[in-house]
């Protein structure tokens, strides 16, 4: 059985569509959640793939601002997780994770971008047979001001026209996406509910989006996207003998 370990930051940036995927596929389900005081896993032994989500923090915050979010022992996973070639997935604060922990310090993005807005596949990207099903643009949500960070070796596979980095290869099992193809119409409220005052703030900006233009937006086409690739990535590690 497949055991997929969630690491949450914030309740209102959970999972969204991933979690009701993961249970509907029957696989092992488990969390830390760290805004409730949970445990990172001990060791990359306990699950088959790691999946960090986003948070309004950087990979930069320390445990004085957030006690309970220590990034450097979370980057200190995830990079045994990678060395141990298990599948890792990052989301928004996820991937600047696991580019920083691969050695790319995270970036602030040329624009902050809240809602909805079309990301474009590059040609790294029209190569990926993982990515063979995501169309060459694609609207999908985003909220982010700082963005993951390439390594000498990373290939982008999409962007969008207010940030170049949004989704990356980082390697042949390790995947991040700035933007959010999880969000669904559910996990959409529970953020907007508590970032009235970001909304507020950035309603000027070229790429900020009202409450009421995020909310009504059929979230269906980017979940099914989403869903599709990591199942694809799970049928290639799982063809592959893996000598650690």
């Amino acid at each position: 059985m497949i055991t997929i370990h969630f690491i949450i930051h914030e309740y209102f940036e959970g999972p969204g569509i991933l979690e009701s995927w993961a249970i509907s596929k029957g696989y092992k389900v488990l969390y830390s959640k760290l805004y409730k005081g949970d445990k990172l896993p001990n060791t990359p032994n306990e699950l088959d793939m790691l999946v960090v989500m986003g948070g309004p923090k950087s990979p930069n915050t320390t445990i004085q601002d957030y006690p309970y979010f220590d990034s450097k022992a979370e980057m200190a996973l995830i990079k045994k997780c990678i060395d141990e070639n298990k599948i890792v997935i990052g989301i928004c604060l996820g991937a600047q994770m696991i580019g920083q922990s691969l050695g790319a310090p995270v970036l602030s993005s040329p624009n902050t971008e809240i809602g909805i807005f079309e990301i474009c596949k590059t040609e790294c990207g029209k190569k990926n047979k993982l990515f063979s099903h995501l169309p060459d643009t694609l609207n999908v949500g985003h909220w982010h001001g700082d963005m993951a960070n390439l390594t000498d070796t990373s290939e982008v596979i999409a962007y969008s026209n207010g940030c170049p980095n949004q989704i990356i290869k980082y390697g042949k099992f390790v995947y991040v996406f700035q933007c959010h193809l999880e969000f669904t119409s559910e996990s959409i409220k529970t953020l907007i509910l508590n970032s009235t005052r970001e909304l507020e703030i950035l309603k000027n900006k070229t790429y900020v989006q009202t409450a009421d233009q995020i909310q009504n937006y059929n979230f269906e086409e980017m979940n099914s996207i989403l869903t599709l690739f990591i199942e694809n990535l799970i049928k290639l590690h799982a063809s592959e003998s893996i000598v650690v």
